[in-house]
């Protein structure tokens, strides 16, 4: 697949970083005290320091602003475990429309009082990804407004690229890059942005075992549907990669490393404990991959990990200060 057939291209995350700099953070990469594969250092992109919490503000304004220079919208609405759906309420609310959130029924409640917080209206709409895109483009139908896609899209992917143009602009010598898998809005900006500045540097996914439908869209060569699943990730609860974001992880993502949920907690541990963050589950992933990482995956360079928010459940952060979480000790 030649570049011209893609959805967008680096020249768009670009143009987006322009369009969304004043309603977003410049996150910091930080030095972490971790290593990866033959010592090289690890930094961390602080999504979570992002307004709103994650990265998702960054794709959430550049479809909006998009919108707006195409004739605008009398409204949104967009489908959401949280994050997506908070960063598109406050974009909103920014902008001055009005919002709705579909959410899953087992949307994490802190979540979805932030939703609220910033103005949106809310409804819920069974437990997989596809059930509540479905009914939020059912309602957007309805009412006439216009259906903002949490991953699928290319305004959305290239706004969430230009994180990855930061990770560039702020560490020169980046040779590996994780990155967090849901949909692949994040994974596929980052990838084309990076990979078309320096084809060198390794893009790499991380993904729950228990969400693994770009793992196995990828050993099965097309889009696999894995239906609901109850990673402790809930950023990740994906059941299908994106129709616009797939291509893009075929072509430029080098490598999908899968984590259990003790490794994603254990990470979510050490970053509050050890490095002062607080990151939520999916924010986590790309850190449990670190130890499964050789030194042929991460080059001569630094390893850079993309912490993709920091919106944490109370109850799981309450286990997780404790020690426990499903009622087994969490190993130091």
């Amino acid at each position: 697949m030649d570049n011209h057939e893609f959805p967008f291209t680096k020249e768009d995350v670009v143009l987006a970083k322009e369009r969304i700099r004043p309603y977003i953070r410049e996150t910091p990469l930080l030095a972490s005290g971790f290593t990866a594969g033959n010592d090289r250092p690890v930094y961390f992109k602080c999504e979570n320091l992002q307004v709103t919490g994650a990265f998702k503000a960054r794709g959430a304004f550049n479809f909006i602003l998009s919108l707006q220079s195409q004739g605008g919208a009398s409204g949104v609405i967009t489908a959401s475990s949280g994050n997506h759906g908070q960063a598109v309420a406050y974009a909103a609310a920014v902008l001055g429309l009005p919002c709705t959130v579909v959410v899953p029924e087992d949307v994490i409640a802190v979540k979805e009082q932030a939703i609220r917080h910033y103005g949106a209206k809310v409804e819920s709409a069974g437990r997989t990804s596809s059930a509540r895109i479905e009914r939020a483009e059912q309602l957007a139908a309805q009412r006439g407004w216009v259906f903002v896609p949490p991953y699928d899209h290319p305004w959305t992917a290239a706004g969430q690229g230009t994180a990855g143009l930061e990770v560039m602009q702020q560490r020169s010598d980046v040779s590996a890059v994780l990155v967090p898998i849901g949909g692949g809005g994040l994974i596929s900006g980052i990838a084309t942005a990076m990979k078309e500045t320096n084809p060198g540097v390794r893009v790499i996914g991380v993904e729950p075992e228990l969400a693994n439908d770009t793992y196995l869209s990828l050993q099965a060569g097309k889009v696999v549907d894995i239906g609901a699943n109850h990673t402790i990730a809930d950023g990740l609860r994906t059941s299908h990669p994106g129709h616009y974001t797939f291509p893009i992880v075929q072509r430029y993502v080098d490598e999908v490393i899968l984590v259990s949920e003790q490794d994603i907690l254990q990470a979510a541990r050490d970053l509050l404990f050890n490095s002062k963050l607080l990151v939520e589950p999916s924010g986590a992933v790309p850190v449990a991959a670190l130890a499964k990482l050789s030194p042929q995956k991460v080059g001569t360079g630094s390893v850079v990990c993309l912490l993709s928010g920091g919106n944490t459940d109370p109850g799981w952060l309450a286990s997780l200060l404790t020690g426990l979480a499903f009622g087994d000790e969490v190993k130091r």
